[in-house]
């Protein structure tokens, strides 16, 4: 990742101009205390509980807060006519999980590893109902909102903008838009480069957007003629991604670099074809486009501002990673990702084991789904696999593969300790990353070269040159590596972002936009 998205990710947006009228008050601590903002209901609220006023007195009361902090409280709240911040009915949401990254991520930062253990525990529910009267469920929110008060006091942040880190209501989509815009805070500049494609969307989406294109069965290649073809002209011209607006059906090569343009920032292969996949991208309007940068500039705010030393960045729907130290791009891999959807959408470990020729500890869930059947269907299944039980566990047998050329986690695996149970590795299906979508994997994300990320986290260490790292991968034998200095990693979930000063997009593949969209907007 380029330094202009380095900067542009890691910045925090204050957005100001869609909310009541502010009008401050100042108490004796010299705080300005926000006063009760009974604008936002349960109609147009962000999230759907609400808390007793009185709980949250109590709450300040138990936990001796100075009156500095405690006045940072209630301004909180009062912004959000005491609406949950981090909780809804379903449980943690999303910015929940981007805090805690964030302050987990900061060493220099105060942690509360009580609190990471009971987010840990409900980000494992599958169906949770919360209730706004659940004492463990508000000690939960009122907690997150005293850690991100005691954060930011150590960067100098003002109320306001702790206000308005987490949403408060749901907006029209123009008029956040524009709230976005006219925001001007020097505290974070970073935001800046962003605002160019918003506002370039902002003015597409009033002018009407661009026609929809007739999807078709078989693509259009340089040198066919179609009427739908000018179209596309039309759709690429809007954009910028077509220079002339050419207004013929002809299929031409600068039509042909255009749509290569396109499918570079849309994540596809650049092979000059207009298919159906590029058709539906082509068709996302313009609406739809803005809302999710308004999305993703709501997640850069999460974002560490400025990352020293060595870093690793995933950013999941992108199938990609970035690696940096400083300001400075190393170099970015091809990734698989998660088909499930269970990664969470940001957290934070240390990289600080690598494992070479490891064994494969199959986790319970893939025995009982696909192991067993397979045993069942086939006597010599796990001879066949090189796997091996070493044990069983209430009634379901536990299950490794033994280290080889067939190993699921290839020659070498990456530890960062986390709660949930992900890693890097290599692996022997290869041929995945040659495909656009590369959502395949258990959960665990799987690295296209597992020998410069193991020669970069080793760099460090003389003695493993790359012929002893090449032969600890090929040696058949599992051995355990730890780091003299861990690396950092973020994961992260940005389908909108600036890369070498142009603009890319992703798809949506855990629904995590949708789900946002559903609570940000109008």
């Amino acid at each position: 990742m380029k330094r202009l998205l380095i900067i542009a990710l890691l910045t925090y947006m204050a957005i100001n101009g869609c909310n009541a009228p502010f009008v401050p008050v100042t108490v004796k601590d010299s705080i300005t205390l926000t006063p009760r903002n009974s604008n936002i209901t349960k109609e147009n609220a962000f999230n759907d509980l609400f808390l007793d006023s009185n709980v949250v007195e109590k709450f300040m009361e138990t936990q001796k807060l100075d009156d500095t902090t405690a006045n940072r409280l209630r301004s909180f709240y009062n912004a959000r006519n005491f609406e949950f911040a981090w909780l809804d009915s379903k449980g943690p949401i999303e910015q929940a999980a981007a805090f805690s990254s964030l302050y987990n991520y900061n060493k220099d930062s105060v942690s509360n590893k009580a609190l990471n253990a009971r987010l840990d525990v409900l980000a494992e529910e599958d169906s949770l109902k919360v209730t706004a009267s659940d004492p463990a469920m508000i000690k939960t929110e009122l907690q997150l909102t005293l850690q991100l008060i005691n954060y930011f006091k150590e960067k100098s942040a003002s109320i306001g903008q702790l206000e308005h880190m987490v949403p408060v209501q749901r907006y029209a989509v123009m008029e956040l838009a524009d709230s976005m815009l006219q925001t001007n805070d020097k505290m974070f500049p970073g935001v800046e480069p962003m605002k160019a494609p918003l506002k370039a969307y902002l003015k597409y989406a009033r002018n009407g957007g661009w026609p929809i294109i007739p999807v078709v069965k078989k693509g259009w290649k340089k040198g066919q003629s179609s009427p739908e073809i000018m179209l596309a002209k039309k759709r690429l011209f809007i954009t910028g991604e077509l220079k002339n607006n050419d207004t013929t059906s002809l299929f031409t090569d600068e039509l042909e670099a255009a749509v290569n343009t396109f499918r570079n920032s849309h994540g596809y292969t650049q092979n000059g074809v207009v298919n159906d996949t590029v058709i539906n991208a082509m068709n996302i309007s313009a609406t739809a486009r803005l809302q999710q940068l308004l999305v993703n500039m709501e997640r850069m705010k999460w974002m560490p501002v400025e990352p020293a030393g060595k870093l690793i960045l995933v950013n999941i729907p992108a199938f990609v990673l970035h690696v940096t130290n400083g300001s400075t791009q190393l170099f970015d891999m091809d990734i698989v990702v998660g088909k499930e959807g269970h990664s969470t959408t940001m957290f934070s470990g240390q990289l600080n084991q690598v494992v070479f020729s490891p064994y494969w500890n199959i986790p319970r869930s893939i025995v009982r789904k696909e192991i067993l059947p397979a045993m069942r269907r086939r006597k010599n299944y796990l001879a066949s696999r090189n796997m091996e039980i070493t044990r069983e566990a209430n009634g379901i047998p536990v299950v490794r593969q033994r280290p080889g050329k067939r190993n699921a986690l290839g020659r070498v695996k990456f530890l960062f300790p986390n709660s949930y149970h992900i890693y890097f590795h290599d692996t022997p299906e290869k041929g995945l990353f040659n495909r656009d979508n590369r959502a395949y994997s258990h959960g665990c994300i799987r690295l296209k070269d597992p020998v410069r990320m193991a020669r970069f986290v080793l760099e460090d260490s003389p003695k493993w040159t790359n012929e002893k790292i090449d032969s600890a991968m090929n040696s058949g034998k599992q051995r355990f590596v730890a780091l003299k200095h861990p690396v950092p990693v973020i994961i992260t979930y940005f389908t909108a972002w600036l890369n070498g000063g142009g603009l890319h997009f992703a798809e949506d593949v855990y629904g995590h936009d949708a789900a946002f969209s559903r609570k940000l907007f109008q």
